[in-house]
């Protein structure tokens, strides 16, 4: 399995032309297409987002293309020789990211500042899109410069539906992996597919696609499981995290603590998040 489409999002932010360049990256060696979806509230949404006509989220004007339009385009062309297009579409950045996002192998996104209240309204939020495209999301800091990812890994792993779908779908990276990490926390034996020695049959699993990893188990004493694994990947100075991404309802969310938005809020390293 390698990675042949990917979606990078732009948007005015400078940290967009290092997420250019990181995605030039590892479309270069994976020899893979390269799309940049810059992604612009619309004017006037339709009342309905499913009534959306792919032909009509695409469309470019003088008037209306965005003036870092040039300097994402020579990002994108250089410096590798790359399959590569650019794309201009309106409407709910979220939603027009997930429609572009389910042609592709993995999508590229920026995490938004939580400071920002107006990133938070007007540029495509990581968690909305991994959660509608049915696809790897791979989220880069907004703080810091990222030349690499994927050679020293860490997984949050707990048997779940959402952690196994980011396992499968980062196997092109973990494959290629100086080192993979796989981290259980506070693990617990039950009708749910754990073995009685928790990671196991993950470590079994990988080794079959060749990716030899490390089972380590903790417990959180009282930290956030957030917390933990971001703790974990600076001990290693992992350069990209992998988690299942959960979505809740706000009520519910808000009492479990919200794993997947604590992360996006505090990532010091790419995160690869799949729903």
């Amino acid at each position: 399995m390698v990675y042949k489409d990917l979606v990078v999002l732009l948007d005015a932010e400078p940290a967009s032309r290092g997420r250019i360049e990181l995605a030039a990256i590892i479309a270069y060696h994976s020899g893979a297409h390269l799309v940049g979806l810059y992604a612009e509230i619309a004017l006037e949404l339709p009342r309905r987002l499913s009534y959306f006509d792919p032909a009509l989220l695409v469309r470019s004007t003088g008037r209306s293309r965005p003036r870092h339009a040039g300097v994402h385009r020579k990002c994108i062309a250089s410096p590798h020789a790359l399959s590569a297009e650019w794309r201009f579409a309106t409407g709910d950045p979220s939603q027009v990211a997930a429609l572009h996002g389910r042609y592709a192998d993995l999508i590229i996104a920026g995490q938004i500042d939580p400071e920002d209240k107006k990133a938070l309204s007007s540029r495509p939020r990581p968690q909305e899109v991994a959660l509608a495209v049915g696809r790897p999301v791979l989220v880069i800091p907004y703080a810091g410069r990222f030349d690499r990812v994927g050679e020293r890994v860490i997984v949050g792993w707990d048997a779940s539906r959402e952690a196994t779908r980011a396992i499968n779908d980062a196997l092109p990276l973990l494959t290629a992996a100086h080192s993979v990490t796989v981290v259980t926390i506070d693990p617990e034996v039950g009708p749910d597919g754990h073995s009685e020695i928790h990671g196991a049959d993950l470590a079994l699993h990988l080794a079959r696609h060749g990716v030899k990893a490390t089972i380590e188990r903790t417990v959180s004493s009282g930290i956030g499981l957030g917390d933990v694994l971001l703790s974990r990947a600076a001990d290693l100075a992992a350069d990209l995290l992998v988690i299942g991404a959960y979505g809740h309802s706000r009520v519910r969310e808000l009492l479990l603590g919200g794993v997947t938005r604590s992360i996006l809020n505090n990532m010091t390293l790419p995160v690869l998040m799949s729903h």
